[in-house]
């Protein structure tokens, strides 16, 4: 293979995935077909399995990549110079809000969009929003165990438990969103996690 043809095939490879996770974070997975994708991507069809196997393949790679992004995001917010662990944990909610809107959140709420769809519908891919998910946790517990010791947070209970409850929360306050087309149960979803953590002024 030449040096040209290496960087040029990662290339197709995430525009195909850039395109399905706009597309398929605002339609779903299942309403989907792989030629909306490619065509939006500007890639032949045959093109398409040199990269994926199948379409869950290509799930499952949607999934991961997305993480992948999303968990770098985290731990660029909980790097954050100047900032107490609670102030950075402040900034990551609030961006959640900012991002997950009702109206278009571009494939940034992937992991809500389809998480509920295709865990029924694929191993490989319950997996990999399995593997993401706790990420995810892992990080926002060891931001909450940083922030008491830090002293800027004061919480009941350990510091997994509750961050498990707050991604929970909070993904629910998700679906809300989409369901009231309002950002109220994110608003409600802040002032919880405040009382959660009880940031110190």
């Amino acid at each position: 293979m030449s040096t040209a043809t290496a960087p040029e095939s990662h290339d197709v490879r995430d525009r195909i995935l850039a395109t399905g996770q706009r597309i398929m974070g605002a339609k779903g997975f299942s309403a989907v077909g792989l030629n909306e994708v490619l065509t939006a991507a500007g890639v032949p069809k045959g093109s398409f399995y040199h990269y994926f196997g199948s379409k869950e393949a290509f799930g499952e790679a949607l999934l991961e990549d997305y993480f992948a992004d999303y968990l770098a995001e985290m731990d660029a917010t909980f790097r954050q110079p100047g900032l107490s662990k609670a102030q950075q944990l402040e900034a990551y909610f609030r961006a959640w809000r900012d991002a997950q809107s009702f109206e278009d959140c571009q494939g940034k709420c992937l992991a809500v969009k389809l998480g509920a769809e295709v865990a029924d519908l694929s191993a490989s891919m319950r997996a990999a929003l399995q593997r993401g998910t706790a990420g995810i946790v892992e990080r926002l517990a060891r931001a909450i165990e940083a922030g008491v010791a830090d002293g800027s947070l004061r919480i009941h209970g350990d510091p997994t438990t509750v961050a498990q409850s707050l991604y929970q929360l909070w993904l629910g306050a998700s679906i809300m969103v989409k369901i009231t087309r309002t950002l109220q149960p994110f608003d409600t979803a802040l002032s919880a996690t405040r009382q959660a953590l009880h940031p110190s002024a």
